[in-house]
């Protein structure tokens, strides 16, 4: 099981206590959101919908990769990897 660090996004660090980045475990992303949840109650909901899969508007990455383009929750999260949570941004 690797070790990742977490960006948190302002708008979900009420979570986290204001810090903006949180170690969390787990070898995918799946298991990092899992582990994230568990000292971070009610995180996971704000990243996920109510189906499991990634919130329309929050872009997840692993590294420089937007796990969109790789294997989505399960995307590999090796040992010392940053997972970023960025919320998306619209306006006109």
């Amino acid at each position: 099981m690797s070790t990742v660090s977490v960006r948190i996004p302002t708008i979900l660090r009420t979570y986290t206590g204001g810090q903006s980045e949180v170690p969390a475990s787990g070898g995918t992303l799946a298991e990092v959101l899992e582990d994230l949840d568990a000292h971070h109650p009610g995180i996971k909901a704000r990243i996920l919908d109510d189906q499991g899969a990634i919130r329309r508007f929050v872009n997840v990455y692993v590294g420089n990769d937007d796990v969109r383009f790789l294997e989505a929750l399960d995307t590999a999260t090796p040992e010392g990897a940053q997972v970023s949570v960025i919320p998306a941004v619209a306006g006109g």
